[in-house]
């Protein structure tokens, strides 16, 4: 029986930025998923890693995202990537998460920076009020820059579990990505990837037993 769910934010809750990675590559002539490219590469050691686990700051991360994206051919200045990274809320998926954390209990682990504004990363004042309202929804809420932990690493999602007081077989766990999914199955969650936000509504929905998507 589940009794909780776990959502990850970028890509989840809202739109992911990887289309605002695609956006700026193709603005700035440069191949498609170069950025994703950049922090697959090393992906424990990188300027990625470091930043979300709040080991190196914005200038650091400006400077060495900048260096590793020369070596691979194309120079990009880590605060544009930093600019891109906050998404758009996305209605149906907040909208589900209200249903849902007023029947059972709700976790959010997210890999973020130390950048913008609140766990969103928001870019504007206006944005970080609506991402703050939406945060409220969680009953507990995992930041990888707060406390140097990031996925896929097994012990953020067990953390997560023992905050809510669950096994991880009791728990539905959301993201947009598969790596993010594969340790959370291992531990015995039941794994929801989010390509299609409509697709992944109606399999939340036969998970939780009620009904979510409109």
């Amino acid at each position: 029986m589940i009794k909780a769910v776990i959502w990850d934010f970028g890509g989840v809750l809202t739109t992911s930025p990887f289309e605002a990675f695609n956006r700026y590559e193709k603005e700035h002539g440069l191949p498609a998923d170069f950025i994703r490219g950049i922090n697959a590469t090393n992906p424990d050691s990188n300027a990625w890693a470091l930043f979300e686990r709040s080991e190196i700051t914005p200038a650091e991360f400006d400077a060495k995202f900048a260096e590793e994206s020369d070596a691979k051919g194309h120079r990009v200045p880590g605060a544009d990537v930093i600019a891109l990274l906050a998404g758009d809320l996305r209605p149906a998926m907040v909208s589900a998460l209200r249903t849902v954390s007023s029947q059972m209990k709700t976790g959010c682990i997210t890999n973020n920076v130390s950048a913008g504004e609140g766990a969103g990363m928001a870019r504007t004042h206006e944005k970080a009020e609506a991402v703050a309202e939406v945060m409220k929804l969680f009953h507990e809420v995992i930041e990888s820059s707060k406390i140097g932990i990031r996925k896929p690493d097994p012990r953020i999602y067990e953390m997560m579990c023992e905050r809510l007081s669950i096994d991880p077989g009791d728990a539905v766990y959301l993201d947009d990505l598969g790596i993010n999914c594969k340790p959370a199955r291992a531990l015995g969650m039941t794994t929801i990837k989010v390509t299609d936000p409509d697709v992944a509504l109606r399999e939340l929905e036969e998970a939780v037993g009620f009904t979510l998507h409109g």
